[in-house]
């Protein structure tokens, strides 16, 4: 029975996707592709010589989740499908709470009728809110989040818990993410954000490798020790590997909550030195105001995942710059043009039909 990860063609999907299938489990991946392409995971299946399904879509289209649901003998859902920007969230709070909590909400209602109630959602450090004690722990609530794409992460953590207290049956893995960077160590596989990055990683693998003039900083005046923000950065690898070890929770119901973190903090600066330090690259910066949002420094507190599920972050600082300036160096330009996505489509990937006559309400 095939795991469906839905925005598995995306940064964070696609490693999952490669660690999957590694470890022999079957994947089918809906992706609407709006953040991502089809190209990671036609390199997926390169790296790993097995084959995936493809469907492209929406999981706000009822439809098309129906009809999925209907041809695939699904056994569990690992879901990554959103909007992820911080700052963009703040100027278009209704696109993220429609793409977040809509697309949650109507792929549940899919789940239900087909009877799948495994479900491991991709949530955030930033569902902790602003005042918050460092580090995180999951025993601390939910807070006031600092921004749309947080609360959001908050809101659809709570449509869960009241799933689950409703229907005994279900049981849901909440994944609070930290600050994941890096790449595959074969450099074939990436993080490839659609126009301007929002995260830091990319903007200094793009200055460094000249596609973009310089790195802006957003403040030097927070209360840190070099007055940049703090962030825990973990692996991408270490990352995917974690939602491998959490489908073990699910043989449990309930909800079951964990940090994926690493515990420790890096600052912007502190960032940018690892990186010229590793790659021997400059990477030319500024200092610009505050971005709206943005909070001075939380980590992780990582010990539940360890203790759990036997997970923890392996990989070095040194290698998530090392795997990042790879996967750059070999694709410059990310990982095709516009033609070569549409093309991808088709190339060695079993591609499900198009739905006719179908939108995202299914009316």
């Amino acid at each position: 029975m095939p795991i469906l990860v839905v925005g598995g063609a995306g940064y964070i999907g696609s490693h999952t996707v490669l660690s999957l299938l590694e470890a022999e489990y079957e994947v089918v991946v809906l992706d609407n592709l709006v953040n991502s392409s089809s190209e990671s995971l036609r390199r997926v299946q390169k790296l790993t010589g097995k084959p995936i399904d493809f469907v492209h879509g929406d999981i706000r289209d009822k439809k098309r989740l129906a009809r999925l649901f209907h041809d695939y003998d699904v056994s569990s859902v690992i879901h990554f499908a959103g909007l992820k920007a911080v700052s963009e969230s703040v100027q278009q709070p209704l696109e993220y709470y429609d793409n977040n909590v809509y697309g949650t909400l109507a792929l549940c209602q899919a789940m239900q009728v087909a009877g799948v109630t495994r479900l491991i959602f991709s949530s955030s450090a930033t569902v902790y809110g602003r005042d918050a004690p460092v580090p995180y722990q999951e025993i601390t609530p939910r807070g006031i989040t600092a921004n749309p794409y947080g609360s959001s992460k908050a809101m659809v953590e709570q449509i869960l818990e009241d799933l689950c207290r409703s229907d005994e049956g279900w049981a849901v893995a909440l994944l609070r993410y930290f600050n994941p960077v890096g790449a595959h160590e074969s450099g074939l596989i990436g993080e490839d954000p659609q126009g301007f990055p929002n995260n830091l990683m990319p903007v200094i693998a793009q200055v460094a490798v000249g596609r973009r003039p310089e790195l802006a900083v957003f403040g030097n005046d927070y209360p840190t020790p070099d007055g940049t923000c703090v962030r825990d950065y973990l692996h991408v690898m270490d990352l995917a590997e974690g939602h491998l070890q959490a489908l073990a929770s699910l043989e449990t119901p309930g909800v079951h909550i964990y940090n994926l973190g690493t515990g420790q903090g890096y600052s912007v600066l502190q960032m940018v030195e690892a990186f010229e330090r590793v790659t021997g690259q400059p990477v030319p910066s500024r200092f610009t105001s505050r971005r709206e949002g943005d909070l001075a420094a939380f980590w992780a507190d990582p010990t539940k995942a360890q203790r759990e599920l036997g997970w923890k972050a392996r990989r070095s600082l040194d290698a998530m710059m090392a795997d990042t300036w790879r996967w750059q160096c070999r694709n410059p330009q990310g990982y095709c043009s516009e033609v070569d996505r549409a093309k991808s489509f088709s190339n060695n990937m079993k591609v499900m039909p198009a739905v006719t006559n179908s939108n995202r309400d299914g009316s």
